[in-house]
């Protein structure tokens, strides 16, 4: 493996930025973050790589960035409806459209050959519902009401862009399609239509830690795409060193998880003081939405193979949440309460 490399990585502050910049900081590539943020609290000083504050919607800031020498662009920035408190649907297009306009600008400029970008799964929703697998290539739609369509109207204007970027300019381009991606974060909280609620799997886990009961909603075999972080800097890395031209590739392992296993592992991984939660099972309420991905392109151009099950999974969550090793970046859990 090549790690004489240049790496620039916008969105480093984020979930998957910050786990993406320490895997490959400590692979020994060289790595430049960038994030909104004007202070990274020292936190990549410590990883030994150097940070630089750049808002992406202004094309000016790009100038604080180098001229040359880099090799790969990962774009991991822009607004996200899961961080977005009320409605601005303007900030989906300053910072996903421009904001990616301007990144693909910057990579043709410097003259970097590829870009890694993240694509919501927002764009197949059409398709959910089913236990057959989702492919990798298909048309991209966006849902046409909720808090993901303007930003789904977004993402795939930012795909479109990239395309255009690759067959004008030559630069490569790896488009993952992301589905709930486990990271720990200090944060348990997101907004839903704007109002702001704990993510299900937390509240979840601090009920198992707790060994209260749990409710399994509606259909306990209904199956969804899970994938940890750790997973996905995996496949972000075989992305890196491909010597493909790219494409869309959809991230998961192709069986996904059952609602049933998802509860009773959370029970099973943190359980405190060998007390498990009484599981409750609620046939009356709401069904969950079921999707697979097909990962076979995934799997044949990129040789990709998830390395964690879900029960792996969480229980490397748990040590991440205990560690919380990147505190001096995102704080502690009492900072967001």
């Amino acid at each position: 493996m090549d790690t004489n490399r240049n790496i620039l990585i916008f969105g480093a502050t984020g979930s998957v930025g910050a786990y993406t910049t320490v895997d490959l900081g400590e692979r020994g590539y060289n790595i430049i973050a960038v994030g909104r943020s004007e202070y990274d609290n020292g936190f990549f000083t410590n990883c030994n790589v150097k940070y630089t504050s750049v808002d992406i919607t202004r094309k000016s800031e790009f100038e604080r960035l180098p001229e040359h020498n880099i090799d790969c662009v990962m774009h991991f920035a822009g607004s996200m409806p899961s961080k977005m408190k009320g409605y601005t649907p303007q900030a989906y297009i300053d910072s996903i459209v421009t904001g990616t306009l301007n990144v693909l600008e910057y990579t043709r400029i410097v003259g970097a050959k590829k870009i890694i970008f993240t694509q919501t799964r927002a764009d197949s929703n059409y398709l959910m519902g089913t236990d057959k697998p989702i492919p990798s290539d298909i048309e991209r739609k966006f849902p046409l009401t909720g808090d993901h369509a303007v930003y789904t109207i977004c993402k795939n204007a930012a795909v479109d862009l990239t395309e255009h970027y690759y067959h004008q300019y030559g630069i490569k381009r790896f488009i993952l399609r992301l589905p709930t991606i486990y990271a720990y974060h200090p944060d348990k909280y997101f907004y839903v239509n704007g109002e702001r609620k704990m993510k299900a799997y937390r509240y979840l886990m601090e009920q198992a830690i707790k060994g209260e009961p749990v409710e399994i909603w509606g259909d306990p075999g209904l199956r969804k795409e899970i994938v940890y972080v750790k997973d996905l800097v995996k496949l972000i890395r075989r992305a890196l060193t491909s010597d493909g031209e790219g494409g869309i590739y959809n991230v998961g392992d192709g069986k996904g998880v059952s609602l049933e296993e998802q509860i009773k592992g959370i029970v099973k991984v943190f359980g405190t003081n060998g007390k498990e939660s009484d599981i409750i099972c609620r046939p009356d309420k709401p069904n969950s939405r079921q999707f697979i991905h097909d990962i076979s392109k995934t799997k044949e151009e990129l040789g990709f193979e998830p390395e964690y099950d879900y029960l792996n999974l969480l229980t490397d969550f748990k040590k991440e949440m205990e560690l919380n090793r990147f505190e001096k970046l995102w704080g502690n859990e009492e900072d967001y309460r």
